[in-house]
Parts: structure tokens; C-alpha cells; sequence
């Protein structure tokens, strides 16, 4: 009979040809922030003001269920990284279990998403500085300039640089929303009056209740609320450059769930009960609406200069991650093989510029049209994301099952009910899809513009010169019962 394969012990494979250059720089404190960092950015700091405006109260029921299959994405994810560290992350995986042209559709996806991300943190840092009046004159495209030209000079220094900018910019946004939950409960238990209005739930009933302008506005809000939680697949690429990986990242995953609930669900809550959910704007933080109304001298200031942290930070994350996938596309034979090459940094230089380049896009758009640019981008980046993520689970599939046949060692740290979860996880990415395609205009024109991306990815396939696979990121069964020595080569594909 045949002996299944070992799972307890973690297997120790050799480094992927995606990995080789790299300086394992990333320490345990900068992977856990990372961690942390990569769940809250943008999407919550800003885009939460629009996103009450929309839908009121029911964001924090949206961002509960979206966060759950967020956390499973993430275990998926965190499954194949036990199993095989990598910078590759899910580009890396996808080649090795579903083949190459899901590997080459996957990292473009990847691209597609941190390019357009990018461009709207970018913006976003051009908006948070006109917060001052003393700001007011300068053009909203030369603060976008001068935020790309600091983080991007610091992802080609040195990946210990992107290590320590990480650390610190989730630092702050952490501390900040620590303390904006600390002060909103000690408000709200206590009954103080925030801008004439009594804090407590009565003020969800009586303007309009959970649902104030019905539930088909809360489920079209998922697409946007999806890209909140765009960066926490970035923790797959550090993992490549940490020092001990699987020691480390178990602990960093799961810490996602306290999280998401805290962070996002705890946050909502608070902001409509402290003040009416009608206080909120697009285009400005909800947590500086707070601040500003609670009178409190410089909050509103010191709060502006955290959402210009996470931001920052997302920039910052997004640069990193681009160079890295973009190399290991290079060095499979998907993307220009220019872009495999290091610096003397041991950094992907050419990806990160390359991912620069079209950010710069993103400046001239804030120079041409400063009013509209964030939402332009905005549904790009949920198509590029939901793409990322689906390929991370279709590959995970196709590893447990590998793993259940005996054909390659398994690991402890799994994917919680799979393969239960990762269907239904796929079907709820389908449903953002279609959910997106209802969100006239921007969603439907963004779901019409599929076949065109279509149609560039095909094209973009047939016009690389090399699209041979490395022979050791491919694979074939190893001997039941046994853990791959370093020369198995495996087996992809469904």
C-alpha cells in the first residue's frame, strides 16, 4: 500500500530560480509588519469616506465578509509558502502547478493591479497634502512626482531600505488607528457629544438604519471594498527574503483575522456611531472628518499625516512587489528578459523602474485630469486583484491534491476546510466580477474592456522570444512517501 507523503515535517527544497540573487534581509519584526501593513493602506485610510457615502453602516458588513475570504486567500497563499518560500510568490507557484501560461496571465494580472494601485496612492498623497491651505497652489501632480521619486530611490537602494520604511509606515498606521479606537470607545462609553450629535447606535436607526439606501448599494460597494484588502498577498513575496520564513509567517497569516475584525469591522462601527454616517466625504479620511469635528487642536493635522503614511506605505509595497514578480516572469521565460537582472544592491532595478515608468502615467494623469483619476484607476486595480487571488487558490487546488496523491510533501500549516473553501472562495471572486459589470458606468465599462486585455495578453504571449521554463520549476511525481530531493523536477498542470 502506498505510504502517503510526510506533512508535519516542513519541506527544505531548493531556492527556485526566482530566488537566486536575493539577500535574505527581512527580519522577523519587518515580515510581521509587513504582514500587518499589507491589510491596511489606502483603501481604509481614504476610501472609506466614499464608501460610507455610498452604502453608510453596511461597509462594515461588507468589509466582515470580504475579509473572511481575504484571510482564506491568504491561508492558501501561506500553504504554498510553507511549502516552498519564494519571491516568485503566486507567479512562482502558478508556473509550477498550473502550467506556464497561467503563470505568464497571472503576473501580468499581478502588474496590472500594483501598477493602477500605485497611480491612486500616488494621487493620494497629492490630495492629502492639499488637506493644508498653505499646499492649495501647488499642482496636485507635483507632490504625485515628488512621492514616486523618494520611494522609488529607496526600493533601488537596498531591499533593507523597503524593509524599514515598511516597518515604520505600518508602525505609524497601526499606532494611529489604535488610538483613534481607544478614543472613539472612550467617547462612546462615556456619551460625549461629537458636533452636537449624542454618540450611540442610535444614530445608524435614525438616519436610514444598517442599509440606507438598500442592499444592492452595500453588494456593488464589494468590488471597491475587495481592493481595500489588495497588498495582503505581499507577505507571499517577502517570504522569499526573510530569514526563516516558516517560523515566522504562520504566525504573521493568522494574525490577519484580529485584524481585519479590529481594524476595519471595529473602525466602521465606531465612525457611524460617533457622528452620523452622512458626515463622511469622498475624498477626505473619515478618521480626519473625526478628528477635525472633535475640535481637538492638531488632530485633524496629525491624522492627515498617518493617511499620508499609508499611502506611502502602499506605494512603497506596491514598487517592491512589481520588481520581484517582474524578475521571476523574466527568468521563466514571460516577460522581457532584460528585467531578470540585479543591481549591486542585489534589487531588481529594472522591474521596479519598469513599474515607475507607469506610474509616471499616473502624474501626467494628475496632471490632466486631477478630478477623476482615483476612480479611473480604481476598477483596473479590483479586476487585476481578483485575478492574483483566484490564481493563488486554482494553484493551491492543484497542490493539495498533489499533495493527497503522494506526489509531493505536504506541510502543516493548510488551508482551512480546503478543498471546500477554495471553491467557494473562487465563486466569491466570480461574484465580484459579476457585481462589478453592475456598477454602471465605471464597473460595466471597466468588465467590457476584458476582451481588450484579453486580446494584449494573447498578443504578449505569442510576441515573447522565450517562453521555455526553467527545468527545475517544472515537476514529476517523486517516490511516494518521499520528500523531493533538490534535482525532482515536478509536474503542473490540473
Amino acid at each position: 500500500m502506498t505510504a502517503p507523503a510526510p506533512r508535519n515535517p516542513e519541506p527544505d527544497h531548493a531556492p527556485a530560480t526566482s530566488e537566486e540573487g536575493y539577500h535574505k534581509a527581512l527580519g522577523n519584526r519587518q515580515l510581521q509588519m509587513i504582514a500587518i501593513g499589507g491589510a491596511i493602506g489606502t483603501g481604509l485610510f481614504l476610501g472609506a469616506g466614499s464608501r460610507l457615502q455610498s452604502a453608510g453602516p453596511s461597509l462594515a458588513i461588507v468589509y466582515l465578509v470580504c475579509g473572511v475570504f481575504s484571510f482564506l486567500i491568504l491561508r492558501a497563499l501561506g500553504e504554498l509558502a510553507m511549502y516552498r518560500p519564494s519571491s516568485g510568490s503566486f507567479v512562482s507557484y502558478t508556473r509550477e502547478f498550473l502550467g506556464d501560461k497561467a503563470s505568464y496571465v497571472a503576473g501580468w494580472m499581478s502588474f496590472l493591479n500594483w501598477s493602477m494601485t500605485g497611480i491612486m496612492d500616488i494621487t493620494a498623497v497629492a490630495l492629502y497634502m492639499h488637506y493644508w491651505p498653505v499646499f492649495a497652489p501647488v499642482p496636485q501632480w507635483v507632490f504625485a512626482l515628488i512621492a514616486l521619486c523618494i520611494v522609488a530611490l529607496m526600493n533601488i537602494i537596498s531591499v533593507k531600505y523597503f524593509g524599514e520604511m515598511e516597518f515604520w509606515f505600518s508602525l505609524i498606521k497601526i499606532a494611529a488607528l489604535v488610538l483613534f479606537l481607544v478614543i472613539g470607545t472612550a467617547i462612546l462609553s462615556l456619551r460625549y457629544p461629537v458636533d452636537g450629535h449624542t454618540t450611540g447606535l442610535h444614530l445608524i436607526t435614525e438616519n436610514g438604519g444598517i442599509f440606507p439606501h438598500g442592499m444592492l448599494a452595500a453588494l456593488i460597494l464589494i468590488q471597491g471594498v475587495v481592493f481595500a484588502y489588495s497588498g495582503i498577498e505581499l507577505i507571499g513575496t517577502a517570504a522569499g527574503e526573510a530569514r526563516n520564513p516558516r517560523e515566522v509567517l504562520p504566525r504573521a497569516i493568522n494574525s490577519v483575522v484580529w485584524r481585519i475584525g479590529l481594524f476595519y469591522v471595529g473602525s466602521v462601527i465606531l465612525l457611524v456611531c460617533l457622528l452620523p454616517w452622512t458626515s463622511y466625504r469622498a475624498g477626505t479620511s473619515p478618521f480626519v472628518t473625526f478628528f477635525t469635528t472633535l475640535g481637538v487642536p492638531g488632530a485633524g493635522t496629525v491624522m492627515n499625516i498617518v493617511v499620508l503614511t499609508a499611502a506611502l506605505s502602499s506605494l512603497n509595497s506596491g514598487l517592491y512587489s512589481t520588481g520581484r514578480i517582474l524578475r521571476a516572469m523574466a527568468l521563466g521565460g514571460n516577460a522581457p528578459s532584460w528585467l531578470k537582472t540585479l543591481n549591486r544592491s542585489r534589487v531588481p532595478a529594472r522591474g521596479i523602474l519598469t513599474t515607475v515608468a507607469v506610474y509616471v502615467v499616473g502624474v501626467w494623469l494628475n496632471y490632466i485630469v486631477p478630478a477623476q483619476v482615483f476612480e479611473i484607476v480604481l476598477n483596473f486595480s479590483a479586476i487585476g486583484i481578483v485575478g492574483t487571488w483566484a490564481f493563488i487558490v486554482a494553484a493551491q487546488i492543484v497542490y493539495r491534491r498533489q499533495v493527497n496523491r503522494g506526489q509531493t510533501p505536504g506541510v502543516s500549516f493548510r488551508m482551512p476546510f480546503a478543498p471546500v473553501s477554495a471553491w467557494l472562495t473562487l465563486a466569491f471572486l466570480g461574484g465580484v466580477i459579476i457585481l462589478m459589470a453592475c456598477d454602471y458606468p465605471a464597473g460595466t465599462y471597466t468588465i467590457a474592456a476584458l476582451p481588450l486585455l484579453a486580446a494584449l495578453l494573447i498578443g504578449g504571449w505569442y510576441l515573447l522570444p522565450d517562453k521555455t521554463t526553467p527545468s527545475h520549476t517544472r515537476t514529476t511525481s517523486c517516490p511516494p512517501g518521499l520528500p523531493e530531493s533538490q534535482d525532482t523536477p515536478r509536474v503542473s498542470g490540473l
